[in-house]
């Protein structure tokens, strides 16, 4: 597993679909993946330190889990499936440890208000010459070619998008 961090969140404007990129936290490899627009808003919020009147659906989650006695230890993107990216929580509770099977773009927003790392699948972020269906090394394009690319890509080509 590789650590990772929100690089950046983005519109994709070939498909008005949102793209929140993952960064390795030592390395220059990243993962886009496609997300709901109420997931990227919740992710933006955070990221931005938008205050709110009233919780929404992942700071309700949070706070539930704090109030339970649980802490989130982890956020694990563990592997994509037919073009479908699968994470897992992993929770400590007063029961013991928890895995949870949860969407990435709900496991990222959750990781940033728990203040918990977030890992990557090491296959997930491999060159493409080592994993013919991953994306290409976005971190060794030139601007123009990184915008060639983007340009041109599908939400299927890396995940389900699910409105």
């Amino acid at each position: 597993m590789v650590e990772v961090v929100v690089a950046r969140l983005g519109l994709d404007s070939t498909s008005d679909s949102f793209v929140v990129m993952l960064r390795e936290r030592q390395g220059t490899r990243v993962l886009p993946i496609w997300i709901g627009r109420p997931e990227a808003e919740s992710i933006a919020m955070e990221l931005n330190h938008v205050p709110r009147e009233r919780p929404m659906t992942h700071d309700l989650c949070a706070t539930m889990l704090r109030a339970l006695g649980g802490t989130l230890e982890r956020v694990v993107v563990t592997r994509m499936q037919q073009r479908t990216f699968f994470a897992e929580l992993h929770l400590q509770s007063v029961t013991g440890p928890q895995i949870i099977d949860a969407r990435p773009s709900d496991s990222i927003a959750m990781a940033l208000r728990c203040q918990a790392p977030v890992f990557v699948a090491e296959t997930l972020l491999a060159e493409p010459d080592n994993a013919p269906d991953e994306p290409p090394a976005t971190s060794q394009m030139t601007a123009e070619q990184l915008k060639a690319y983007l340009a041109n890509l599908r939400p299927e080509d890396f995940g389900k998008f699910m409105p």
